[in-house]
């Protein structure tokens, strides 16, 4: 019998908690680290009386710092494709996406630890980006793409290396050294086998969904001394 999923978010936020989630280069940190609670406005309260907490699918994107982000993705069950649950799932992602106008999004992003990822690089935001700079990372615009329990195969090792963000790490960047060209296989929302032989940027935005499936961030892989916030020239205008 499929397993329902709020009992398997639950589980698995459960153990990164504990520290059984696994990081692409380095374990989670025993323990927990808590900033200063944040008091929320008198509406924000009322509506969270009314409404309740808000659950997952979010329409938000969870930030580095949520035990969701660092456990491992669970596959999706055969039971569970096509179902409602899945469908919305999936609506969610390319909605958040799009709202958001990034080229991909994780389902853990959204704080569901499933196997389901969408992407998509549209042609606007594909002009939007300088000709120099497209010609230099090999961009292309492609069409929505959906993938659930996804696989990936390197198909060329050649390392690139460019700077790289992330919805779940907002307002920072890095350099970030990806493969070349990779192949992403998987199933469609329909449950039908899909391959995709991409390289370049696209390459580097499947392998960056790919980890946070894993578990795994972009700040795991970056190089630290390029770690940089994007509003620091704000600071001292």
């Amino acid at each position: 019998m499929a397993r329902p999923w709020g009992g398997l978010l639950r589980a698995l936020v459960l153990r990164a908690r504990v520290g059984g989630a696994r990081a692409c280069s380095s374990n989670a940190a025993a323990g927990s680290l808590e900033g200063p609670g944040r008091p929320r406005s008198y509406w924000r309260y009322v509506r969270r009386l009314v409404q309740g907490a808000p659950r997952p699918p979010y329409a938000h994107v969870c930030q580095v710092g949520d035990p969701v982000l660092r456990a491992v993705a669970a596959p999706v069950e055969p039971a569970q494709l096509e179902g409602p649950e899945l469908q919305r799932l999936v609506q969610r992602l390319v909605q958040v996406m799009r709202r958001r106008r990034c080229v991909g999004l994780s389902a853990p992003q959204l704080g569901v630890p499933l196997q389901v990822l969408a992407l998509e690089l549209p042609e606007e935001l594909y002009r939007a980006c300088a000709p120099r700079l497209r010609e230099l990372r090999q961009m292309q615009p492609f069409p929505l793409r959906v993938f659930v329990n996804p696989t990936l195969r390197v198909l060329d090792s050649s390392l690139v290396t460019f700077p790289e963000g992330c919805e779940s790490v907002s307002g920072f960047l890095a350099y970030v050294p990806r493969f070349q060209a990779v192949q992403i296989s998987g199933l469609n929302p329909k449950g039908e086998q899909v391959v995709w032989q991409a390289s370049g940027w696209t390459a580097r935005i499947i392998q960056h969904e790919m980890d946070h499936l894993q578990g795994c961030l972009f700040i795991d892989k970056m190089d630290p001394k390029t770690f940089t916030n994007i509003h620091w020239m704000e600071v001292n205008d």
